[in-house]
C-alpha cells in the first residue's frame, strides 16, 4: 500500500464526507477509494469512519488521525515545493500587519508596489492599533513600533519614531512657543484617547507633566486636524504628522525634551525557511522604510 496516497485519499474523504465525491475529485473509481481507506484502517488497526447509507463521519480516532494526516501532507507538499523551486519565486497570498495609521500611511504603499512588481501575488493587510498574534492570525510579516519581547521571530530594525508635541504656526503666533514641558499647562491641549494615550506626558530627564486637555478625541487623526487648524497643541508619534510637517501646517516644539525614540522593526516568523513571498517583501519593506527620512 502506498501510505502517502492512502493518507491523501483518507483526507479527501474526510473533507468531503463522501466516498463518491472524493473519487470524482481524485479521478478514481469509488471502489478504489473504498479499498484504499479499508487498507489504511487495517494497517493502523483502527476504524476511521462510521459509514451509513446517508452519511460518512469520522470516528474519534479518525478525527485525530485526520489532523495528523493534514499536517504530514502539508509538510510533504512544502518539501516538494522547495525542491521544485517555488521557494525561489513569490507565490500565494501575503499577509501583513501594522498599527492602523502607520499601516495606512507607510506600509500600504509598499504592499501595492510589491503587488505591481509581482502581479501573480495577492496580499491581505491587517492594520489595527493592537498587538496581532502573528502565528494565530496567519500573518507573514509584521511592522512593529516599540521595543520587542524575546521571541523566536526574525526582526530587522528599519527606523525609529518619536513622541512629539506640535502645533500650527498660526497658534504659535497668537499664544507663543512653549520652551519647557511645564509651560504646556498654559496652552490649549487636544489629546487622543486611542493607543499610546495617557494624561501624563513624559519627557527626557524624567520630566513629567499631567495635561488637562480641553479637547479629547478618540482618534489621532482628529487631534492632528485640530492642531493643524491652529486650535491648540497635541502630542503624537511624529510619523503620524509627516505630511503636515513637510508642508508646514505643523511644527514640532520641545524637541530637546523628547523621550528616546521607539524603534521600528520588520518582523517575520522565519520557520525552517522563509518562502520567497516573505523574503522578497521583507527586502522591499526594509529598503523603503529605511529610505523614508520621516522614520529616521
Amino acid at each position: 500500500m502506498d501510505r502517502w496516497q492512502a493518507m491523501r485519499i483518507f483526507v479527501k474523504v474526510a473533507e468531503t464526507a463522501s466516498f463518491s465525491e472524493s473519487a470524482r475529485q481524485l479521478h478514481m473509481s469509488a471502489p478504489a477509494v473504498t479499498r484504499s481507506v479499508a487498507a489504511l484502517e487495517d494497517a493502523i488497526g483502527a476504524r476511521l469512519f462510521v459509514r451509513t447509507t446517508r452519511s460518512v463521519k469520522l470516528t474519534e480516532a479518525g478525527d485525530r488521525y485526520f489532523d495528523d494526516c493534514r499536517r504530514i501532507l502539508s509538510d510533504i507538499l512544502e518539501a516538494e515545493a522547495a525542491a521544485a523551486g517555488s521557494y525561489a519565486t513569490p507565490s500565494g497570498t501575503l499577509a501583513v500587519t501594522a498599527s492602523l495609521l502607520f499601516g495606512q500611511m507607510y506600509v500600504l504603499p509598499i504592499v501595492t508596489d510589491y503587488l505591481d512588481a509581482y502581479p501573480t501575488m495577492a496580499a491581505r493587510t491587517l492594520f489595527l492599533d493592537r498587538q496581532v498574534n502573528i502565528v494565530e492570525e496567519g500573518i507573514d510579516v509584521a511592522v512593529r513600533i516599540g521595543h520587542l519581547p524575546d521571541s523566536g521571530f526574525t526582526a530587522v530594525k528599519v527606523g525609529s519614531v518619536r513622541r512629539v508635541v506640535c502645533g500650527a504656526p498660526s497658534y504659535f503666533e497668537k499664544h507663543g512657543v512653549p520652551t519647557t514641558p511645564q509651560q504646556l499647562k498654559d496652552h490649549r491641549i487636544a489629546a487622543s484617547t486611542s493607543a499610546w494615550a495617557s494624561p501624563e506626558w513624559r519627557f527626557a530627564r524624567e520630566q513629567r507633566v499631567t495635561v488637562h486637555p480641553s479637547l479629547q478625541c478618540n482618534t489621532n487623526e482628529a487631534v492632528i486636524s485640530a492642531a493643524a487648524a491652529g486650535w491648540g497643541l497635541t502630542r503624537v508619534l511624529h510619523y503620524q504628522i509627516g505630511p503636515a510637517l513637510l508642508d508646514g501646517r505643523l511644527q514640532v516644539v520641545l524637541s530637546d525634551d523628547e523621550e528616546p525614540p521607539l524603534p521600528i522593526h520588520v518582523v517575520y516568523a522565519e520557520g525552517r525557511q522563509a518562502p520567497a513571498k516573505v523574503r522578497t517583501f521583507v527586502d522591499a519593506a526594509v529598503t523603503a522604510l529605511r529610505a523614508n527620512r520621516l522614520l529616521n
